[in-house]
């Protein structure tokens, strides 16, 4: 069984700096790790190896440019075998669509059986690029995946959180998994897995190498563009109320219909 993971490099930071020029985060001098929620992933996918046994392979994809290299040696530190760096100008300023598009181009070159992303980023909260890509490979997809079932090598029954609790789901393999951090709790490299992964080969993908349209890729391919972005400035407004009980709660009354709440 093949299973991929995609991940992404995301900035370590809360203190968001956006370029007013581009309206894109600077990441220039920003620390990155791997989203959280794809440390997950990469749990989700050596637990399956591991139920699964016999050939059974982990590769890991990402698309970036090179510095997002970091992100695959880590990964490939927790366990994986294999990682591949997405990586073009032409991909540059990819929205959702165009960055499931491209991805999706990328796995079906590499062969699958199960590919498992992280929730959401953390970075861009949409939650949009794992469902993208299985639509754009025609296969099923379960979100939000909680807890594995049972598992076998044309079918699995997982459990999908929900608002109001939860549903267990069949579903035939190939398939696509989102997961959230409830399902498992990542493990922690060892020293000589550290070293291991610094010797291993991070394979480069480019344009050139998987079967895309051009029209679709990076910023024309992207059917949303950002007009404007902005961090929200941070305004205080503090006020001490005194006297008598009474008093107060009439000030407190007054103050919140000058500010329209009641």
């Amino acid at each position: 069984m093949k299973i991929v993971v995609c991940i992404k490099q995301v900035p370590d930071t809360t203190e968001v700096k956006i370029n007013p020029q581009t309206n894109t985060l600077i990441r220039d001098g920003v620390p990155s790790i791997i989203n959280p929620f794809d440390l997950h992933a990469i749990e989700a996918a050596l637990t399956l190896r591991e139920h699964m046994g016999g050939n059974s392979t982990v590769e890991v994809l990402t698309m970036g440019p090179p510095q997002a290299e970091i992100a695959l040696r880590d990964a490939l530190s927790y366990g994986a075998d294999d990682a591949y760096l997405l990586t073009d100008r032409a991909f540059a300023g990819s929205d959702t669509w165009a960055t499931a598009y491209t991805l999706s181009g990328a796995i079906r070159k590499l062969g699958f059986d199960i590919i498992i992303c992280g929730k959401q980023a953390i970075d861009g909260d949409t939650a949009q690029v794992g469902p993208g890509i299985a639509e754009f490979l025609g296969i099923p997809h379960v979100a939000g995946v909680s807890r594995f079932e049972s598992i076998s090598a044309t079918e699995l029954r997982v459990r999908r959180l929900m608002d109001d609790g939860y549903d267990v789901v069949f579903t035939s393999v190939p398939v696509l998994l989102t997961v959230i951090k409830e399902l498992n709790t990542p493990r922690m490299p060892s020293l000589k897995a550290k070293l291991r992964a610094k010797k291993m080969e991070i394979k480069r993908l480019l344009r050139t190498d998987i079967v895309l349209e051009e029209k679709d890729l990076g910023v024309n391919g992207s059917p949303t563009q950002v007009k404007n972005i902005f961090a929200p400035q941070l305004t205080k407004d503090r006020r001490m109320i005194e006297g008598a009980p009474n008093e107060q709660a009439e000030q407190v009354v007054q103050v919140l219909k000058d500010l329209r709440c009641v």
